[in-house]
């Protein structure tokens, strides 16, 4: 009786477990695909090469020798590799293999194609024009006739771009084909957006000894934090006789890089000016906000005609709960001559998304199309769009 009772307990215990392992895999597996894919490309050559010359240090009008300055960059390439399970619209095409270049419509959509469970976890190395840089983008939502629930992070290395969010809304269906959803959404970023260190800096003000207001930091003297130095140098022109003044600046390592303030300002101050504001801005911590977040969501299909519209609007109540406000998107206007104004209680902002798909096929060989969609979050827009004609012969 113990050993039967004992069999009994195992093939229940292992009828239940494999239930469980079912419903997992049916809910999170199911229907999803591993990927990794890569791709390599010749890399981007200017049309004509670059020469200059370089002369004899002793004899300036001796033959001089022609060096090649032009910029050979290696291939560039594309590695990347994922899982994905994210349900198609009617209007798009099943692709024969994944790479993880698509772009998916419903992640952007508030409402995904089916009800469930969604992800895309996918990362990329890649190379271009001799950059590296890396690339990410983890994805969940759940979505149910009341609810959508989801979770993001993005990173696109090679315009500096990342942001994470996780929102919450409650959806209204009205209809088969219409929703409407408002909730909350938080959002952090690594980017100071909105804040520019460098003019902030060059806008700091002094009092001198007769009450006038001064810069407290020369443009100029940008320069001298990194090394460089300038001399205050005299010219004879040959031919006239002239005395010409002007300011040798050197860098670090002691070489002329311009030949007076005009051409430091105009060849020399652009990179150093790019290289302040990296540093400033690696100083800060991230920031987070939460705002509440509203949106809509309509789609309609048939085989000769489909619609798929639908926005995302981020209202202007933000409320930072990490990171120093006064750098913030809040306070991108409360900069300006002599510092921060501590007296502006900053300016909220509108960030919005939304998209819209458009197909029309008039009799069996020609049809219509229009994709696009604008995003506007912070100080950055993206806008991606296409229209064409297809027409099968």
């Amino acid at each position: 009786m113990k050993k039967l009772i004992t069999i009994l307990l195992i093939l229940l215990t292992t009828n239940v477990s494999g239930q469980v392992f079912k419903k997992i895999y049916d809910e999170v597996f199911k229907y999803s695909t591993i990927y990794v894919a890569a791709d390599v490309r010749e890399a981007y050559e200017t049309r004509y090469p670059d020469y200059f010359i370089r002369t004899d240090p002793d004899d300036l009008y001796a033959i001089p020798q022609v060096v090649d300055e032009t910029v050979y960059h290696p291939f560039d390439y594309r590695l990347g590799f994922g899982i994905r399970r994210l349900a198609r619209y009617d209007y798009e095409v099943k692709q024969n293999y994944i790479d993880g270049s698509e772009n998916m419509i419903g992640i952007s959509a508030p409402t995904g194609a089916v009800k469930g469970f969604e992800y895309l976890i996918h990362f990329e190395k890649e190379r271009e024009r001799s950059e590296e840089f890396e690339n990410s983008r983890y994805f969940i939502r759940h979505t149910g006739k009341y609810h959508i629930v989801k979770l993001e992070q993005r990173k696109q290395g090679n315009v500096d771009f990342e942001y994470q969010s996780a929102e919450v809304r409650f959806r209204l269906p009205i209809g088969k084909k219409f929703s409407i959803s408002a909730g909350a959404i938080a959002r952090s970023h690594q980017k100071a957006y909105g804040y520019n260190p460098i003019e902030i800096w060059l806008n700091e003000i002094t009092i001198d000894d007769l009450g006038n207001e001064i810069p407290k930091n020369y443009w100029y003297t940008l320069g001298y934090e990194y090394g460089y130095s300038d001399h205050f140098t005299a010219y004879t022109d040959i031919t006239t006789g002239d005395i010409f003044y002007d300011w040798i600046w050197r860098n670090p390592e002691g070489d002329i890089v311009a030949y007076g303030d005009r051409d430091f300002r105009d060849r020399v101050y652009g990179g150093l000016m790019n290289r302040f504001n990296q540093e400033r801005w690696a100083e800060l911590d991230p920031f987070m906000e939460v705002a509440p977040i509203v949106g809509f969501d309509f789609y309609h299909y048939r085989s000769k005609f489909w619609l798929h519209t639908y926005f995302n609007w981020i209202l202007p109540y933000h409320n930072y709960i990490k990171g120093n406000e006064d750098f913030s998107y809040l306070h991108r206007n409360s900069w300006g001559k002599g510092g921060h104004n501590n007296l502006l209680d900053g300016e909220q902002w509108n960030d919005y998304q939304g998209g819209l798909i458009f197909g029309l096929k008039l009799g069996k060989n020609l049809g219509l199309f229009f994709e696009g969609e604008y995003v506007k979050f912070w100080d950055s827009e993206i806008l991606n769009s296409s229209i064409g004609i297809n027409y099968r012969l």
